[in-house]
């Protein structure tokens, strides 16, 4: 049996508190969008504008110190792919919306 780990030579893992801190700041936003939901400290508008604010944060918390998605030249094909599937969803999400929409428009029923 060989020992070789090549495979994994040009991925970077992190270290124990690159994954400590990702952690704490996971725990922080989730229990900041759970205060603000509880408190009923906003609008509704406000709290959604709010929790999608901290969805945004988190998600970018995730990539960094879990995913290790940086701007090295290492993770480029990561980030390629990453971002081509970003676009695919917006695509996907911005044609749904406006298929239900002008469906609602043009209903017969109204």
């Amino acid at each position: 049996m060989s020992t070789d780990h090549s495979a994994h030579e040009g991925s970077s893992h992190g270290s124990v508190s690159s994954y400590v801190i990702g952690f704490i700041l996971a725990v922080v936003l989730t229990v900041a969008s759970f205060m603000i939901v509880m408190g009923h400290s906003m609008s509704p508008s406000g709290t959604l504008t709010a929790i999608s604010v901290l969805a945004a944060v988190q998600v970018v918390v995730h990539l960094i110190f879990f995913l290790h998605m940086n701007t090295s030249s290492e993770n480029k094909w990561n980030n390629n792919v990453f971002l081509f599937t970003l676009m695919f969803v917006a695509i996907f999400f911005v044609g749904t919306i406006f298929i239900m929409t002008n469906t609602a428009e043009h209903m017969m029923s109204r």
